[in-house]
C-alpha cells in the first residue's frame, strides 16, 4: 500500500480504519487483494443500499455502454434521463401524492444540500436556516455551516454559521426540556434575538451524529411549526433515505410532507455519483441556468437508478427490510444485555442501528476488532461512541447471523481487554440521545 502513502493526501480516513486494498465486491461481501473475504456492514457510508454490483443494474449499465449510450449530457434531454424521470414519477411520486419537481444538482449529497438551501432562501426571501445539534449535512462551506461536528467545521479554516440558527434535536435535553416548545418560544418571543428563518433542515435519523432518532410526534410538531410560521421544511434524506428505514423516504412513517427533499448516496443504486433535490412547486424558483453544474447529467447513474426503482414497484423489498431490521435489533439487544460493563445502549432505526458504549473510545476498538475478524463497521456520534451498523439492505439471515457473531466476539475482546466483563462504575457517563 506504499503508493497511497507516497502519493495520496493525508486527509484520507476510512482507509485508516480498514487497512487493506480491496479488489472485488458482490452483494454484502468484499474481497481484498489477498483473497480475504469481509462482511460489509458499512455499505459505502450508505451508498450501497442494494449491495455491491447488483446483477440487474450491472447488466443494464453494460448494455447501455455497449450501445454507445450518452454517458455525460450536462442537463440536456437524454433517453436515460427521461426513463428515470418517468419511472420515478410512477413508482415514487404518484403513489405518495407528491407533486415535487426533480432538480439535478451536482452529483454529491453536499451539492443537494447547498441547492436546497439556495432554493429555500430564494423562495422565502430570507437568509436564516435552522439546523440541529449533532447534524451532519456535508463538507462544502454552506453545508458545513449547518453541521454540528466541531472537528469537521474546523476544517473550513474560517468562521461558519452566521446565517444558521442551531436548535436542540429531538431528545438532546433528555426529559429536561421539550425541544419543540423551546424552538417555538424563540420564534414567538421578540426578545429571543432570532430572526424568522427561511427554512428548517432536518435528518430524521442523525447518521453521523450518532444514530439519534427523531420521534414521529416530534417530526409532526416540527412540520406544524414550519407551516404556522411560514418556514420551509427541508428533509436531508441523503443517508437515511432510499429504503434505509424500510420506506423509500425516512419520514413516511411520520406522515409528514417536506417542502424540499435531498437525496444522494443510494439514489443511483450502484455507487455511481448522483443526487437529486425534490422541490414543492412553489420552491422551483431558479431561473434557467441560475443553478447548474457540469456533472448534473450523469446518464450512467440514471440507468442504474431507474433499475433500482423496480425494488419499490411492490411491497416485497420494503417488507424484507422491516424483517431484517427487526431481527437486527433483537440480536443487538442480546449483545447489550451480555456486556453491561460497557454501559451499552441501543441507537437507530431500520437498517441503520448500533450500540453506544462508554468510555467512548471503546467503540473504535470494537470496530477495529471486527475488522480483524473480517467485518467492516464504522463509528458515529460526537465522541465516536456509537458502533454503527449500515449493511446493504439486501442482507439475508445468514449474513446477519455471521455479522452479529463477529460483533459479539469483538465486544467480548474489548470488554475483557479493559476488565469490563462485569458491570463497572469506572466509566465516564455520556448524555444519551433519543433512540
Amino acid at each position: 500500500m506504499s503508493i497511497f502513502n507516497d502519493v495520496e493526501s493525508s486527509v484520507r480516513s476510512y482507509c485508516r480504519s480498514f487497512p487493506t486494498t480491496f479488489e472485488r465486491a458482490s452483494g454484502y461481501r468484499m474481497w481484498d487483494q489477498t483473497g480475504r473475504e469481509y462482511l460489509d456492514f458499512f455499505a459505502g457510508a450508505g451508498t450501497l443500499n442494494y449491495g455491491h454490483n447488483p446483477d440487474d443494474m450491472k447488466w443494464a449499465l453494460i448494455r447501455y455502454l455497449t450501445n454507445d449510450g450518452v454517458a455525460h449530457g450536462l442537463d440536456m434531454h437524454t433517453g436515460a434521463k427521461a426513463r428515470f424521470l418517468e419511472r420515478f414519477k410512477e413508482v415514487i411520486l404518484e403513489p405518495r401524492d407528491m407533486d415535487h419537481r426533480v432538480l439535478f444538482p451536482g452529483p454529491t449529497g453536499t451539492n443537494a444540500v447547498e441547492t436546497a438551501v439556495k432554493a429555500a432562501r430564494l423562495t422565502k426571501g430570507r437568509d436564516k436556516i435552522v439546523s440541529f445539534t449533532n447534524a451532519f449535512h456535508g463538507m462544502t462551506l454552506g453545508s458545513l455551516s449547518l453541521t454540528g461536528n466541531s472537528m469537521k467545521r474546523e476544517g473550513a479554516g474560517m468562521p461558519l454559521g452566521g446565517d444558521v440558527i442551531r436548535m436542540p434535536f429531538c431528545g438532546y435535553m433528555d426529559d429536561e426540556m421539550d425541544t419543540i416548545d423551546y424552538f417555538e418560544r424563540t420564534l414567538e418571543d421578540p426578545g429571543s434575538g432570532i430572526d424568522l428563518p427561511a427554512a428548517v433542515i432536518v435528518e430524521t435519523i442523525q447518521g453521523e451524529g450518532g444514530l439519534n432518532v427523531a420521534t414521529k410526534e416530534w417530526l409532526q410538531r416540527l412540520q406544524g411549526i414550519c407551516r404556522k410560521h411560514d418556514m420551509l421544511l427541508i428533509a436531508d434524506d441523503i443517508q437515511v433515505g432510499c429504503g434505509r428505514t424500510g420506506k423509500f423516504f425516512s419520514f413516511e412513517d411520520a406522515g409528514i410532507k417536506p417542502d424540499i427533499i435531498c437525496l444522494s448516496k443510494s439514489i443511483s443504486g450502484f455507487g455511481l455519483p448522483m443526487a437529486i433535490v425534490l422541490l414543492a412547486p412553489e420552491c422551483d424558483v431558479f431561473e434557467p441556468g441560475q443553478h447548474n453544474g457540469t456533472f448534473r447529467g450523469n446518464n450512467l447513474a440514471f440507468v442504474t437508478a431507474t433499475q433500482a426503482l423496480e425494488r419499490w414497484a411492490t411491497k416485497d423489498f420494503e417488507q424484507h427490510v422491516h424483517s431484517m431490521a427487526k431481527a437486527m435489533k433483537s440480536k443487538l439487544e442480546t449483545i447489550i444485555d451480555d456486556f453491561p460493563g460497557l454501559k451499552p445502549y441501543h441507537k437507530g432505526r431500520g437498517m441503520m442501528q448500533g450500540i453506544a458504549v462508554e468510555p467512548a473510545e471503546l467503540a473504535g476498538e470494537i470496530s477495529a476488532a471486527a475488522f480483524e475478524r473480517g467485518m467492516l463497521i464504522e463509528t458515529a456520534g460526537a465522541h465516536d461512541e456509537v458502533v454503527k451498523l449500515l449493511p446493504p439492505l439486501i442482507l439475508d439471515a445468514e449474513g446477519l447471523d455471521k455479522g452479529m457473531s463477529i460483533l459479539r466476539e469483538s465486544f467480548a475482546e474489548v470488554a475483557a481487554r479493559h476488565g469490563l466483563d462485569e458491570e463497572s462504575g469506572n466509566v465516564v457517563s455520556l448524555k444519551k440521545s433519543a433512540s
